[in-house]
């Protein structure tokens, strides 16, 4: 029997999973497990830290630390192909971009529905937002849709988890927003796709980050070695 204080939360260390943490726990998920995964990328070490930060912020029922360097070894993407170069921020283009890493949001779920079952949680939420779906196939609507009923026909019967994604219709800046009103630690985030310590500012990740923060006049509070205005 599935419980409904309890939820699994994929935690990538970014600001979005950490927001997505917060808006749990308003919502009545009050023993939060969270999921990291590292998978070969960039800044895997400092997005390890940032999830362990998160869970002991929110006081996590259980922080699970999974390598899944399968994901490398397939390759196909900059996040973690050395032979590919992390491109130049274009918040404009509709193509996918080189940081897509194949299919990742399908391997992650199974993995957070895993847990979840194995924990009897009522949830899984991860922090995908319109934003990203718009270049990241794995981040649409129809596939969040598609993977409720493959959770749905591939658990026991007495298990019912549902699958949230609370701000796949919001803008980062929206999130942004939502997080500086929950008070989320951002300080203990990292979104940059390129480097550990100092952001760089001008990749993709990094750029939509800024540009959400200059849209609600708040300073980002991590260090970037670059912060070139974004917002209109």
């Amino acid at each position: 029997m599935t419980n409904d204080t309890r939820a699994v939360v994929l935690a990538s260390g970014g600001m979005d999973s950490a927001t997505a943490a917060y808006e749990a726990q308003t919502r009545g998920y009050d023993d939060l497990y969270l999921l990291h995964t590292s998978y070969g990328q960039n800044t895997e070490d400092r997005e390890y830290e940032c999830a362990s930060a998160l869970a002991d912020h929110v006081d996590a029922a259980d922080f699970l630390h999974v390598e899944t360097e399968h994901l490398t070894q397939i390759g196909a993407s900059s996040l973690t192909d050395d032979s590919m170069a992390v491109a130049d921020a274009d918040t404009d283009s509709d193509e996918i971009p080189s940081s897509y890493v194949p299919f990742r949001n399908a391997n992650l779920l199974s993995m957070a529905v895993s847990y979840a079952e194995a924990n009897d949680c009522g949830a899984v939420f991860i922090g995908a937002h319109s934003e990203d779906f718009s270049g990241y196939p794995d981040c649409r609507p129809a596939f969040f849709d598609a993977f409720q009923g493959v959770i749905d026909a591939g658990t026991k019967p007495e298990t019912d988890i549902d699958l949230v994604a609370p701000f796949v219709e919001w803008s980062k800046t929206d999130i942004a927003e939502r997080g500086v009103e929950l008070g989320v630690p951002y300080e203990d985030t990292w979104s940059c796709y390129r480097d550990d310590e100092p952001a760089c500012g001008t990749c993709d990740a990094c750029a939509f980050r800024l540009e959400a923060f200059q849209r609600i006049g708040e300073r980002d509070p991590i260090e970037y070695a670059e912060r070139p205005t974004y917002a209109e």
